[in-house]
């Protein structure tokens, strides 16, 4: 028997006036530093705390245990998708976040600029460059690399140190390997084919990052770059009609954005700060059921090891919580992806800490929302698939199952 959740949860939805608010801290998770404590711990957010006291808590496990997954996999668990039934190139989500159309002959690929020394990758991100420096350089690739193979070669900015690489012929495959070794101080990683009908695009993507280097070669840090996440465009079913939502996004990535997309939410137009997307959220209160919203800087200082600069973005969040409050939203989850400790610096197998605050809750357990607390929390250690499950029931939205 192929048992499909979101087909069976389908069945018992009854939709209703509820609002529900998904709050994504990209990254939250972390592990204690010499003082014992977590950026969380260490944060001053007196309203997420008191908003736990009100609230059930507990930690999700994104993939499964021991399991360290990307940020599409994060994502999709907690939109209610099984991350490993549905495998998704960071590609797609990067081309569709920046609006860059995906037909049937194209194959993208998410793509850092990063620096080499020799070949020995020193820097993954190139020392992230702003959003303008980086478009320079596409630019430069664009000018001097356009075909190999006969198939066409177009490079699109990012923001930072990123872009989307998309390759566009007949008989393209996007079953390869990365581009990319992941770590810094290791050799350029060339990619290869994981069948035979895949074999002439791991050629031409080979091809293709010998041309970056040559173009790069004088740039003193975007020197090269790591392609990843090859994929196609893939159909997912759409989360408006599996949860009978009307679902908007508040993201600044594109990534997030993308993958937004990818499961048919709307995608909300808001300005770079934190400040910016709840302003946003207010404005299109009335226009949607449930808003998926991203902060990304918890991530990215997790992986850059700055421990400070994570717990400030944490209290910036904690800011706006009263605001998101006043809003009277019947279902509000705080949580993570995945976690990123500063420790680390990258993604790591942690259970991710998870809030729900909504009317019938089992509060009084916990006094605060940090890692140690969700741990002993009154929901305990569940799948994130299970979270779109328990914001459902928490919003009154799901029939009784059986007699």
């Amino acid at each position: 028997m192929n048992f499909d959740k979101q087909e069976f949860v389908h069945e018992l939805i009854s939709p209703n006036a509820s609002k529900i608010v998904l709050l994504v801290m990209d990254g939250i998770g972390d592990l204690p530093n010499e003082e014992g404590v977590t950026p969380l711990m260490k944060a001053n957010t007196p309203n997420l705390d008191k908003l736990a006291q009100l609230s059930d808590l507990g930690q999700t496990i994104p993939v499964m245990h021991g399991i360290t997954p990307g940020s599409g996999p994060g994502h999709l668990g907690l939109f209610g998708y099984d991350p490993i039934k549905y495998q998704i190139g960071r590609g797609i989500l990067e081309a569709l976040g920046e609006d860059i159309e995906v037909g049937e002959l194209d194959v993208v690929a998410r793509g850092n600029f990063a620096t080499i020394d020799g070949d020995i990758v020193v820097d993954r991100r190139a020392g992230r460059p702003s959003t303008e420096e980086s478009a320079k350089v596409v630019e430069k690739l664009n000018a001097n690399i356009k075909e190999i193979e006969g198939v066409k070669v177009t490079f699109y900015p990012g923001k930072e140190h990123r872009f989307v690489l998309k390759l566009t012929g007949e008989g393209l495959s996007d079953n390869i390997e990365d581009a990319d070794p992941q770590k810094e101080g290791k050799p350029i990683k060339y990619t290869t084919a994981l069948s035979p009908e895949a074999e002439k695009t791991a050629r031409i993507v080979n091809k293709l990052l010998e041309k970056i280097k040559e173009v790069l070669k004088d740039e003193p840090k975007m020197n090269f770059a790591l392609v990843r996440g090859f994929s196609k465009y893939p159909k997912l079913p759409q989360f408006p009609e599996v949860y009978k939502l009307r679902a908007g996004a508040i993201a600044v990535y594109p990534m997030y954005k993308g993958l937004a997309k990818l499961v048919g939410m709307t995608i909300i137009p808001t300005g770079q700060t934190i400040e910016d997307e709840i302003e946003t959220l207010k404005k299109e209160w009335n226009n949607y059921d449930f808003f998926f919203v991203h902060i990304k800087k918890t991530d990215s200082y997790g992986e850059d090891g700055k421990f400070d600069e994570k717990v400030h973005v944490i209290e910036n969040v904690d800011k706006v919580i009263p605001e998101i409050l006043a809003l009277n939203p019947d279902v509000l989850v705080v949580t993570g992806d995945h976690s990123t400790p500063c420790a680390m610096k990258g993604h790591s197998f942690h259970p991710v800490p998870i809030m729900f605050f909504a009317k019938h809750t089992r509060r009084g357990l916990s006094k605060a929302f940090n890692e140690f607390e969700c741990a002993r929390g009154t929901i305990g250690t569940i799948h994130a698939t299970d979270v779109m499950n328990l914001i459902l029931a928490y919003s009154g939205r799901l029939e009784k199952f059986g007699a």
